[in-house]
């Protein structure tokens, strides 16, 4: 029997094949990926964060405040947002709107009312704004949109679906006659220190489009497909692999399809899949039968075509790493220094972990961590990242000093980076915090050496390039059987003993090894990138 499709904001953003599965009536008994314990962690963080920022919002800002509790029935938290709608309350927490035109369902942390008409706001726990200028904020306090001024000390940081939810929550506001005269929607975000305002008719898209008519094209597609698959009619999307899929309950249905076919979106993703198919290279196989010396038969856009040709006879041969270059090189110090850092979520970095090794400085070798277990965000921070940068301007200065060569190495230098200048900006002026200039001279010499980069330039991966791939392949492997980000994260917050209870120190341990097993990987995979890599196919010979 069809039921009336109703959308959610998030449909827009979602993949859609996964939009399909989700109203198409013959799905419901495929298998779906079992929940995601960090996700749902995520997400009662989220709910905890929106319940603070209720409690501050509701103490400091006056005016007619109505409560929708989000654990109701869903018709009863419609008829309360309903009542308070029709007696114009001010502000109304977790309100659930009508559906209006019958096409869109949602709601909104926050509904604001002002000029005539409701505004929504978010509340969000991710950073959404950067160091920079020309946001337009308002106090933390603040829901007048009238007192928003450009912020010269702050950027919109990019959160599309931010901008994209807000759009639709402004249409189901329009098909009620609700909507205020302009276009605005406002962002709280995980810092809590601005309200951020975005008209959703400014022209800040790619193209010059609006964040209004980038949700109404996208809302479009998805309502189409999402018709067709509830009123049985020819599917109008087809599963393809990209990025998403990593988090996705429909993976294990759109996986078995996939290689079932052996599509060639298992070596090939985004848009150039798309096109390899309507250019009818729809298979692994008929991609690595190319020459990779021809020009490709599309317009090739990620990376080159002579890789993904190789790529996909990599796949052929099972082989999840081969060589890109003749001969893997890797850059070489007397003294050596392996680094990894653990933060967690956007609240900080809780732990540097260091690998010292190489020729004799006077300092003990091996495995130094430099750590808080105060639950972040924390002051207490500042105080484990100068002990940090203090023992590794040491070990510089003393290997300068003996007249040797120093490097320290990370995997993915875009986390360490982050850190490194982040501390900085929240922590400068404490004792021991250096200035920016000179983590900036650090991180661009050569004694900052990215093993990612030099993973990603010398050898095609089959199989992905995160550390937990890679290293395997030379030789590593972890001592905890859960060891990853996701998993570090419930261990973090079992040692610090966050929501009130009693920290552990076992988890604090088994954070400690799995920091120094991070920085084992990065050595071992090195000394292998230097002599045993050049042992392994190599992509001309495939």
């Amino acid at each position: 029997m069809y039921t009336q499709v109703l959308l959610d904001a998030g449909a827009v953003s979602r993949c859609r094949r996964r939009v399909h599965l989700e109203h198409d009536p013959t799905a419901r008994e495929f298998e779906l990926a079992p929940p995601d314990p960090a996700a749902e962690q995520r997400m009662a963080d989220a709910a905890a964060h929106r319940d603070e920022l209720r409690r501050r919002l509701v103490e400091a800002v006056p005016g007619t405040w109505v409560t929708v509790a989000r654990d109701l029935p869903v018709q009863e938290r419609l008829s309360i947002t309903e009542q308070a709608l029709a007696e114009g309350a001010t502000y109304i927490w977790g309100g659930l709107l009508p559906t209006g035109d019958g096409h869109r369902r949602g709601g909104a942390e926050l509904l604001v009312r002002t000029d005539g008409g409701y505004l929504p706001v978010l509340v969000v726990r991710h950073r959404i704004t950067d160091p920079g200028a020309g946001a337009v904020t308002t106090a933390p306090t603040d829901l007048d949109p009238g007192n928003a001024k450009t912020d010269e000390k702050r950027k919109v940081r990019s959160q599309p679906r931010d901008q994209l939810r807000l759009a639709h929550l402004r249409r189901m506001l329009e098909s009620l006659g609700l909507a205020t005269a302009r276009p605005l929607g406002a962002v709280i975000g995980l810092d809590a220190d601005v309200v951020l305002w975005h008209d959703l008719s400014a022209q800040t898209w790619p193209g010059g489009r609006s964040a209004l008519a980038e949700y109404d094209a996208r809302f479009e597609d998805r309502l189409a497909i999402a018709e067709a698959a509830a009123t049985g009619g020819p599917g109008l999307a087809e599963p393809s692999r990209i990025l998403e899929c990593r988090s996705c309950p429909w993976w294990p249905t759109c996986e078995a399809q996939l290689r079932s076919v052996r599509d060639v979106s298992l070596v090939v993703r985004g848009e150039d899949a798309m096109e390899l198919r309507r250019a009818g290279v729809s298979t692994v196989d008929k991609l690595a039968a190319l020459n990779p010396g021809d020009e490709p038969p599309i317009l090739w856009t990620s990376g080159t075509f002579a890789d993904a040709v190789a790529l996909a006879r990599a796949w052929l041969a099972d082989l999840t790493v081969v060589r890109k270059v003749p001969e893997v090189q890797v850059p070489r110090a007397d003294v050596e220094v392996d680094v990894d850092m653990e933060s967690f979520g956007e609240s900080g970095a809780y732990l540097w972990g260091c690998l010292l090794s190489g020729a004799d400085i006077g300092l003990p070798h091996g495995y130094h961590s430099f750590v808080t277990w105060d639950p972040l965000p924390t002051v207490d921070e500042a105080r484990s990242f100068a002990e940090f940068w203090a023992w590794l301007s040491e070990v510089r200065a003393r290997t300068a000093a003996a007249g040797l060569t120093f490097r320290a190495y990370c995997y993915n230098a875009m986390a360490e980076n982050r850190w490194l200048f982040g501390s900085v900006e929240r922590f400068g002026g404490r004792p021991g915090i250096p200035v920016k200039r000179e983590i900036q001279s650090f991180v661009d010499s050569d004694e900052w050496v990215d093993l990612f980069r030099g993973v990603s330039d010398q050898f095609l991966c089959a199989r992905g390039k995160g550390l937990k791939v890679v290293a395997p392949v030379a030789g590593f492997s972890w001592r905890d059987p859960e060891a990853g980000g996701e998993a570090s994260m419930r261990w973090y917050r079992a040692a610090v003993g966050m929501n009130g209870t009693e920290p552990e120190p076992g988890q604090r341990t088994r954070l400690l090894r799995y920091n120094e097993d991070d920085v084992r990987a990065t050595k071992v995979l090195r000394e292998w990138m230097s002599g045993a890599a050049n042992e392994i196919p190599y992509m001309g010979d495939l």
